[in-house]
């Protein structure tokens, strides 16, 4: 069950429980906004993280943008800087990585207890391009789907 269809079941989750404390608003505005989509928690049931709530009437979130690169392909730089960024309070980090070990560089960003965003079509254009050579800019939806 996500957290919207228990927020329009009218179920008060564990987690928008939390949000409410958090954001010092009521559980009922919390229901309300995650049950019309205007606030979301994101939530992975193998991650054990504490909840954040984003959208309207919350306060603002801080994102922090980190990823390897072709030239800098260093997962223990990245994991550093998202340390530091969620010291620092951050309260989301984004993993933009399109060089080296993508998968190693997202099993060691997981370890980092907030929530973790990836843009899987990075992934995606830089094995292709290792598969076939070439750029980004070459693909075609077959190379993607095949």
């Amino acid at each position: 069950m996500t957290q919207m269809k228990d927020a329009r079941k009218g179920r008060i989750t564990e987690e928008i429980k939390r949000v409410s404390e958090k954001e010092g608003i009521t559980v009922e505005k919390v229901l309300k906004g995650v049950a019309s989509g205007r606030i979301v928690i994101p939530n992975n049931l193998k991650r054990d993280i504490e909840p954040v709530g984003i959208g309207e009437g919350l306060r603002i979130k801080i994102n922090a943008n980190i990823g390897t690169s072709m030239d800098f392909p260093e997962p223990k730089t990245e994991v550093e800087k998202a340390e530091v960024a969620v010291a620092a309070g951050a309260d989301t980090i984004m993993d933009l990585s399109t060089g080296g070990d993508i998968d190693h560089i997202r099993r060691e960003m997981l370890k980092i207890p907030v929530p973790l965003g990836t843009v899987p079509i990075y992934q995606a254009a830089v094995e292709v391009t290792n598969q076939k050579g070439g750029a980004v800019v070459d693909m075609t939806e077959n190379d993607l789907f095949n």
